[in-house]
């Protein structure tokens, strides 16, 4: 899979704008397919940052969203600028 094929988009909700400003986390819709471990791979690649834990949610529409918190403290907030987020 292409990098572009594990990482869809952004997911923006209220819940999520605040877990970027408090947790230092950012959060994406993902590949049904990708695992934990290749959602970290691409994200580190394609951000250049570092990466805490991956946790993963699969809603009731069938959305799988990953909770992705980075180490360094301060980049979900520059990340989700860079994305158009803010």
């Amino acid at each position: 899979m292409d990098s572009y094929d594990i990482l869809i988009k952004p997911h923006v909700t209220e819940k999520t704008m605040n877990l970027i400003d408090f947790n230092n986390e950012i959060t994406f819709v993902v590949n049904r397919k990708a695992n934990k471990g290749q959602i970290k791979r691409v994200f580190e690649d394609l951000y250049e940052e570092k990466v805490a834990r991956v946790n993963t949610h699969i809603t009731p529409k069938g959305i799988k969203v990953a909770y992705i918190k980075l180490v360094e403290e301060e980049m979900a907030e520059e990340i989700a600028v860079k994305l158009g987020v803010f």
